[in-house]
């Protein structure tokens, strides 16, 4: 009769364990969906002495891109990204995540530059309030600075076509 309980945990925790395992990660759901967009103001990557901000965000809908030079997901979703700017579509700003900055501006100068402007956050100090658990990650920020949407993982044609298109043709009152 004693062993019951801890076997009755153990079987709890196994549950637990293969209910997570099941999971998909790009799901993770945000708890700043529907909210404004946290507020930040970090310094510019390629001119400390500017500022990027929440207040960049707003106006249009935006994207938000985390990313980094160590990152394996940034570079794949790098061509992408560069697509989408050359769209012009949507202005993408970037958050550079734990980084070292002369790394960071010489991968911008040899892969291309999608951004609008680049924060630069080497400690991940700005990052924490929304949410960042590692790069990439995109959100989509409405006109009116509200987060829409969060994408774990490398933005890829289909997460673009099926999560982000339909909710940017939504703010823009369903044209194209």
């Amino acid at each position: 009769m004693r062993y019951l309980i801890p076997i009755g945990l153990f079987g709890v925790l196994v549950a637990f364990f293969f209910i997570g395992l099941r999971l998909d990660p790009s799901e993770v759901p945000s708890p700043l969906i529907g909210k404004p967009a946290p507020v930040f103001d970090l310094p510019e990557l390629k001119d400390l002495s500017q500022r990027v901000s929440n207040a960049d965000l707003s106006g249009r809908p935006t994207l938000l891109n985390v990313w980094a030079t160590w990152c394996g997901g940034c570079r794949q979703e790098h061509e992408m990204l560069l697509q989408l700017a050359e769209q012009g579509g949507v202005p993408i700003y970037g958050l550079n995540y734990r980084d070292e900055r002369t790394g960071a501006l010489r991968w911008l100068e040899q892969l291309g530059d999608p951004y609008v402007a680049v924060a630069y956050d080497p400690d991940g100090s700005g990052s924490l309030d929304w949410g960042v658990y590692g790069a990439p990650e995109t959100f989509l920020i409405d006109p009116d600075g509200v987060v829409v949407y969060k994408h774990l993982g490398p933005m890829t044609p289909s997460a673009w076509r099926e999560e982000f298109m339909p909710r940017m043709q939504q703010m823009r009152g369903g044209s194209k």
